[in-house]
């Protein structure tokens, strides 16, 4: 089995038996035409409606590649806000949905943004790719208090800090009903977070059994941003991808 990074939060998993796609949105090293025309089944994955977790351009390996069987599993929100076409996915997913075939078993769990996060089985094997969940204002955090809000430059809006920590950690509550570990977990290290920006994935494996930490979504701060992460991990013996290029792999034992 082999994780390649492709960009931002794109990740492909070469298993036995199929090939999974994780929030495809760029590609700058070509890495995704060696997986398109590929003889095993590929399921592609869009975790929700952001334009840097979806793009409609997945459609078109299926179009261009009639020989090869393609599954698109999308979030319920996608429709929602009419990104895509019904007919356009194979299987629209919301929270607490499963849905599974010869090759994967899925379960759409919950996020504290849009969309869902996905845990898949393939290979005997469990994988987490967290979408957008993740403790997005743990800058704000130090001095808030539970009834305080803080307005937030990036997101022209007021928002309780307290509150939204509370309900990402509600989701993490959620997602250890269906599973306490996974062989694999794609989780957010955002630099643009701010101060303790390592927060949300900290407590992610505070509170999951993790074979494999991999950070995702720090193309603004760059790969080194994310290697901030590394030491967190070391601490509770997990070992952690240091991702440093587009298109790199990893086999996974």
């Amino acid at each position: 089995m082999t994780l390649t990074y492709i960009f931002h939060s794109g990740f492909v998993l070469d298993a036995e038996n199929c090939i999974l796609v994780f929030d495809y949105w760029m590609d700058p090293s070509n890495t995704m035409q060696k997986f398109t025309r590929s003889t095993k089944p590929i399921y592609v994955f869009s975790s929700h409606f952001h334009e840097d977790h979806f793009t409609k351009e997945i459609f078109e390996w299926r179009k261009n590649n009639p020989s090869t069987k393609y599954t698109y599993i999308l979030s319920k929100d996608i429709l929602k806000r009419k990104r895509a076409n019904k007919e356009d996915a194979d299987v629209w997913l919301a929270k607490g949905a499963q849905w599974e075939d010869e090759n994967i078993k899925v379960f759409a769990t919950g996020s504290n943004d849009s969309g869902v996060s996905w845990i898949v089985e393939v290979d005997g094997k469990k994988i987490f790719h967290a979408g957008d969940l993740c403790n997005w204002y743990a800058r704000f955090l130090v001095d808030a208090t539970p009834e305080q809000t803080i307005f937030s430059q990036e997101f022209g809006e007021n928002i309780n800090p307290v509150a939204e920590e509370k309900r990402f950690l509600g989701e993490l509550k959620d997602i250890r009903k269906i599973s306490e570990h996974f062989d694999i977990a794609m989780f957010p290290v955002d630099g643009r977070i701010g101060n303790g920006y390592t927060l949300g994935g900290r407590q992610f494996i505070d509170r999951f059994k993790v074979n494999l930490f991999v950070p995702m979504h720090f193309v603004t701060s760059g790969f080194e941003s994310a290697w901030r992460m590394e030491p967190f991990c070391q601490e509770k013996g997990i070992p952690f991808w240091k991702i440093s290029t587009e298109g790199e792999s990893i086999n996974i034992e």
